[in-house]
């Protein structure tokens, strides 16, 4: 079975098919069906952006096809960046630059202040249009600095409950165990796994 994944961002299209290397399932991007348009997250919320997207791409290939928002949620930043992740900073920043400007933003907090989470929502439609969403959370804490080389985004600053390594420092045997995304993916394997037995 073909699944449409509705993103360019091949960090997370790498990391979704690590998730779902056992299932026998074939994950495809944008690029595979040659849909090249960026599709502008317009929404107010993670649901909104990965409902946007797998629509857009939906109307398309008429076929099994998802898509996902994510975001840093930072209780001292009352959250932020959230559902605006993605778009927080200018968008000629690298990663780097990123994560060091969140850095700057709670550098003197405490360890025990620096409470974070990741939220993931995915967004599956059906051959048949039907719509059904999966959320992740991954909670955590901010590291004090940069650490780490895997992943993608604010991997680097991210450390998840129970670990002392961020999730740039884990590999992704570990970070896609564990993650808000592959939370969100597993509860749809689920769900796909019993589709198809029905």
């Amino acid at each position: 079975m073909k699944i449409l994944f509705a993103t360019n961002n091949q960090g997370k299209l790498n990391e979704v098919r690590w998730i779902l290397h056992d299932t026998g399932w074939q994950l495809i991007s944008l690029s595979d069906i040659n849909y090249n348009v960026d599709i502008p997250e317009t929404g107010q919320s993670y649901y909104d952006n990965a409902a946007i997207k797998a629509r857009a791409a939906f109307s398309i290939y008429k076929s099994w096809t998802m898509a996902e928002d994510s975001g840093l949620e930072i209780d001292a930043l009352g959250g932020k960046p959230g559902v605006l992740s993605a778009r927080f900073f200018p968008p000629n920043m690298t990663y780097f630059e990123r994560n060091r400007r969140i850095l700057e933003m709670i550098i003197d907090l405490p360890a025990e202040k620096r409470t974070a989470c990741f939220r993931c929502v995915v967004c599956l439609i059906t051959p048949t249009g039907d719509e059904k969403c999966f959320e992740g959370v991954c909670r955590g804490r901010i590291a004090h600095t940069i650490r780490g080389g895997y992943g993608f985004g604010y991997d680097p600053i991210f450390i998840p409950d129970g670990y002392g390594l961020t999730f740039a420092e884990m590999g992704q045997e570990i970070k896609n165990r564990i993650s808000h995304r592959a939370q969100a993916i597993r509860q749809m394997v689920q769900f796909l796994k019993e589709c198809l037995r029905a």
